[in-house]
């Protein structure tokens, strides 16, 4: 038995929600009894790539019989690195890596990966646009949509087999729809989403470029109960002047707009966000509005990253600072958004929560709070939790 268990495939995946959505479907891809270990792998960071390296070790020491082949951005970005490592006995570029041809199966061999608690459906890939600190257009390519029947569909599948809450997710999200006919904007397919069927309990949004969120989007935020009130930003900064260095298409005021109105109209929604620390050229009071853009949006879920400069990209050619005062500003970031986090979980002790169980005797409130739930909830069920206390980020 063991011997046959050892000769699974296997999928280690790294980086972005993107990476896990794809992985999963790999997994699916891949036939039993194969002796294969895929890394998909991450190249945001240097730290990405470091990791990236220490997870193909790590897989060569646990299966040194079998094929090892890697993936994901940092199968394009740093192929020629990656070539020379003798662990590895394959590069797939992450464009191929889900082309059943590329891995030499039928072209028709692509089955829906396993759906357990949630489906995440990569609605849109790559990226059309050049912020100063990103690599990932090189190791994602320009942006490409799936058309609304074909999001449609792979829902469907999801739903027969027992998901209940879909994530939809991409590199680029808001930028759904532009290569497309008519270039419908994202908010159309999140409206036929819903519309066709009514039977899901749960559509949630990974991370959204704030400036782009269009109309009809926004108003299915602020009243669809079935769209989650879990907005997160792809922010990155809460100063002006570090925002055009970095050639986002927003400015705080755009930020702070966005949230007002929807408060306005939805009080519970809760308010994520990715933030740079130490950005070059980062002053003491740009790192100021940094900070003060958590309290003023109310982050209760930051995401905080430490500058890495990426060599390739624009922003590792400006003056940088050193890497002692980077630390020093990420840890006052993550600081501040934890006391955030803690008095958002404070607020929502005694109240009644609709947490979807993840099978692990805890589950996530519309909100994305993790709740706490009785021992042997059976993953997939939903039910009202009424909290009485919070501990280590848990609600109980």
């Amino acid at each position: 038995m063991s011997a046959r268990l050892a000769k699974q495939p296997d999928v280690i995946s790294l980086g972005c929600r993107l990476n896990i959505a794809e992985s999963e479907k790999l997994r699916a891809m891949l036939p039993d009894g194969e002796d294969v270990v895929v890394v998909n792998s991450c190249a945001v960071t240097n730290e990405a790539v470091r990791q990236t390296r220490q997870a193909i070790r790590k897989a060569r020491r646990a299966r040194p019989d079998a094929r090892l082949i890697v993936t994901g951005c940092a199968a394009d970005i740093e192929r020629e690195q990656l070539a020379d490592l003798p662990e590895i006995d394959g590069l797939i570029s992450n464009q191929s890596k889900l082309d059943p041809r590329a891995w030499n199966l039928p072209s028709d061999h692509a089955p829906l990966a396993p759906t357990k608690t949630r489906a995440f459906i990569a609605v849109q890939n790559g990226c059309d646009h050049a912020c100063t600190f990103c690599i990932i257009p090189q190791g994602r390519g320009t942006s490409r949509s799936m058309t609304i029947a074909e999001v449609l569909s792979e829902v469907e599948q999801h739903l027969e087999l027992g998901a209940r809450e879909v994530v939809l997710t991409g590199v680029d999200v808001t930028s759904w729809g532009h290569d497309l006919p008519d270039t419908p904007p994202l908010g159309a397919l999140v409206g036929a989403i819903l519309d066709r069927f009514p039977q899901l309990a749960r559509l949630r949004m990974s991370s959204l470029d704030g400036i782009e969120i269009d109309e009809a989007l926004f108003e299915l935020f602020a009243s669809e109960p079935r769209l989650m009130p879990h907005l997160h930003l792809s922010l990155q900064h809460g100063d002006d002047l570090i925002l055009k260095r970095m050639k986002r298409r927003h400015l705080r005021g755009d930020a702070v707009d966005l949230v007002q109105r929807l408060k306005a109209r939805r009080p519970d929604i809760a308010i994520g966000a990715d933030l740079i620390a130490g950005f070059p050229t980062e002053t003491a009071e740009h790192h100021q509005a940094n900070l003060s853009i958590i309290r003023e949006l109310d982050i209760v879920h930051g995401h905080i990253f430490p500058f890495s400069p990426r060599e390739g990209t624009p922003a590792a050619r400006m003056p940088q600072h050193d890497r002692a005062l980077i630390k020093e500003r990420a840890a006052e970031l993550r600081a501040l958004a934890a006391e955030t986090r803690t008095n958002w979980l404070d607020s929502l002790v005694g109240e009644p929560l609709q947490v979807l169980a993840e099978g692990d005797n805890s589950g996530y409130s519309e909100s994305y709070a993790r709740v706490a739930l009785p021992s042997g909830t059976e993953r997939g069920t939903i039910l009202t939790v009424t909290p009485t206390a919070h501990e280590k980020g848990l609600l109980q």
